[in-house]
């Protein structure tokens, strides 16, 4: 067992590293499991999710808030940066399926960014391909090559 002192010390260490970046439940186990006991993980993070600093799919949705602002990726790369989080694939694809629309003019309009990018460096296929290989659909590359024209 553990002093109600040890257990909020921990608990500060662990409110630190959340308050600073939002992590997801996988990554805070991934980070404490070797500094804190098992058990007085668990209850840290038990506690933590109570009070709502802990939530995947709160989680799930700011990340991908924040891949739509900063960066041009396929809904494959997104799924899989989640996933490699440590999140619920559960959670991970019901996210996806209940903002699929929306996702997907993301998609879309971020292959129009790196059409636009690459059109002079590379021909029409090769983009294709390259576009491809980074996961996008070939409807959301069409489609984005039809707004080019």
């Amino acid at each position: 067992m553990y002093t109600i002192e040890e257990f909020d010390e921990q608990k500060t260490k662990v409110l630190k590293y959340i308050i600073y970046k939002k992590r997801s439940e996988q990554e805070i186990r991934n980070k404490f499991s070797k500094t804190i006991d098992e058990n007085m993980l668990e209850d840290i993070i038990e506690y933590l999710k109570e009070a709502g600093y802990i939530n995947d799919k709160e989680f799930i949705e700011k990340t991908i808030n924040n891949f739509k602002l900063l960066k041009n990726l396929s809904i494959k790369e997104m799924k899989y940066k989640l996933l490699a989080k440590g999140l619920n694939k559960d959670d991970v694809e019901d996210y996806f399926y209940e903002n699929k629309e929306e996702l997907e003019e993301y998609e879309t309009k971020s292959a129009s960014n790196i059409i636009y990018k690459k059109m002079g460096s590379m021909e029409e296929d090769e983009i294709k391909q390259y576009l491809l290989k980074k996961g996008y659909k070939k409807d959301n590359i069409n489609k984005a090559f039809e707004d080019e024209e």
